[in-house]
């Protein structure tokens, strides 16, 4: 049944007492965090694996793709490069499924309010290889995603595999992908979702691709969900297995089918998130073993189950400083700052 008002003010008293005794972050009434951050944050601003944060091509030259083989030609070069997309480049599909890959040191940003990249997607990561077990020195890192539309993929808008590290996805519109929006997996790590939108879309965030994968994953996959819009898209916002810890806070849900789901032992804190119109909202008794899920200052309008919770988790604020928006505040500020056309 749906938590009653006065249920879910109680809990909110509670959770928000709770929060402020076990972390850090600072909560700050009626603030907004800046709409059009210039560095990352969350778990891509972190310095491990030989990267102090997330730069993506600074330093490189920055080049403007109008067309698609000018898209293609600068993402794949070595060097640092800022690629500026203007308009709509369509992504072709030939022998790839339409996957086209991004080496390290790339920033991707969208100019203007109408940036797309149609038809196909973007793969960040070296080929799947079952028997590499850590971090290769070649592992693809430090790319930089931003302001654009990614639309109609025949496989996923965008996947992160094979152990690539220090990846920054913020302020993108998703939608219409055949299958994942954003998929990070294959022992990839220190990665940053920030200020999306999601909608038109069914297996959202898939986050470790396979019950059998630990050997990969576990201690890895630290991955941060902030401010993104989950408008309508169903599922895996994100299903996550094996990673801890996951951060989700202070995202907009409205009319999913579940929002989080925790497995394989995975590590997920949720905190100042809003849910409207959500079926589950967080899970931990899914499929495959049980999770862990630590939830505090979240709010639930209209929502068939409440939060499922289940052990400890490392806290984000271990490895890194965040500042909170008040639950009651997301509504509001999520839509109007989260997909492009606000860097």
């Amino acid at each position: 049944m749906p938590t009653s008002s006065g249920t879910r003010h109680a809990l909110l008293k509670v959770a928000v007492a709770a929060a402020a005794l076990a972390t850090t972050a600072v909560v700050l009434p009626g603030a907004a965090p800046a709409l059009a951050a210039t560095t990352a944050d969350g778990f891509a601003s972190v310095n491990a694996l030989g990267q102090n944060g997330t730069t993506g091509g600074a330093g490189g030259a920055v080049v403007t793709a109008t067309t698609t083989a000018q898209f293609l030609d600068y993402i794949a070069r070595s060097e640092p490069l800022v690629v500026q997309v203007k308009g709509t480049i369509t992504l072709p599909t030939g022998t790839t499924d339409g996957m086209h890959n991004v080496a390290s040191d790339k920033t991707i940003i969208g100019l203007g309010t109408d940036a797309r990249l149609v038809g196909g997607g973007l793969n960040i990561g070296l080929p799947v290889d079952d028997d590499v077990t850590s971090p290769p020195a070649n592992a693809v890192h430090n790319i930089i995603i931003r302001n654009l539309a990614l639309t109609g993929a025949t496989d996923d808008l965008i996947n992160v595999q094979m152990f690539s590290h220090h990846i920054w996805i913020d302020h993108n519109d998703f939608s219409n992908g055949d299958d994942g929006a954003v998929d990070i997996k294959r022992g990839s790590d220190f990665v940053t979702v920030s200020w999306n939108r999601f909608h038109d879309h069914d297996k959202t965030l898939l986050l470790g691709h396979d019950d059998d994968n630990g050997a990969q994953d576990i201690g890895r996959l630290r991955v941060t969900y902030h401010h993104n819009y989950f408008d309508g898209s169903d599922q895996r916002n994100p299903r996550v297995r094996f990673g801890e810890s996951v951060h989700v806070y202070n995202n907009y849900y409205r009319d999913n089918s579940y929002g989080v789901a925790s497995a394989m032992n995975a590590g997920v804190v949720m905190e100042g998130n809003y849910f409207y119109s959500v079926n589950n909202p967080g899970r931990v008794d899914f499929s495959g073993d049980l999770g862990r899920i630590v939830a505090r200052d979240n709010i639930l309008v209209e929502c068939n189950h409440e939060i499922e919770l289940r052990g400890s988790v490392v806290e984000p604020r271990t490895y890194y400083a965040y500042t909170l928006n008040r639950a009651a505040e997301v509504p509001t500020i999520v839509p109007a700052g989260a997909g492009t056309g606000r860097i």
